[in-house]
């Protein structure tokens, strides 16, 4: 009887095991995603304060959360190692927008409103989703 519930209580554990991987969002690595560094939905950190990020480029998405102590966005998002300058920026998760190739660009967005500033002047207090998304 023992051997038994062991063995459903297995069974169950794998099951849920495989909804949790289901239930994360993943992106093919593929196109521009390649040389991405994150992608499947991530936490990084932890620090007091927590922001959401949303990556979109290529039909494909990922949340990144982040956890930090950083006053600004672009701080927290350089601790982490997403981009490459905490000021001005054009590499995202290893992803590179570059104007003078292609004119593509990384569009910064605070739900659907477009930010008129850029990360390095978003002060962060927890709780605040970003979106960035590839753009030409």
């Amino acid at each position: 009887m023992k051997k038994h519930i062991l063995s459903f209580a297995a069974i169950l554990i794998c099951a849920a095991s495989l909804l949790c991987l289901m239930s994360c969002e993943k992106v093919d690595a593929k196109g521009l995603w390649e040389e991405a560094t994150y992608l499947s939905d991530t936490t990084l950190g932890d620090g007091a304060k927590t922001v959401s990020i949303d990556i979109e480029a290529e039909e494909q998405k990922i949340t990144i959360t982040l956890k930090t102590d950083k006053a600004t966005l672009g701080e927290a998002m350089y601790e982490h190692g997403l981009i490459n300058d905490p000021s001005f920026f054009n590499v995202l998760n290893g992803i590179t927008a570059d104007w003078n190739a292609d004119q593509a660009y990384w569009a910064f967005y605070s739900g659907e409103d477009y930010m008129t500033v850029g990360v390095a002047e978003t002060s962060i207090s927890g709780g605040e989703h970003y979106r960035f998304v590839y753009t030409k």
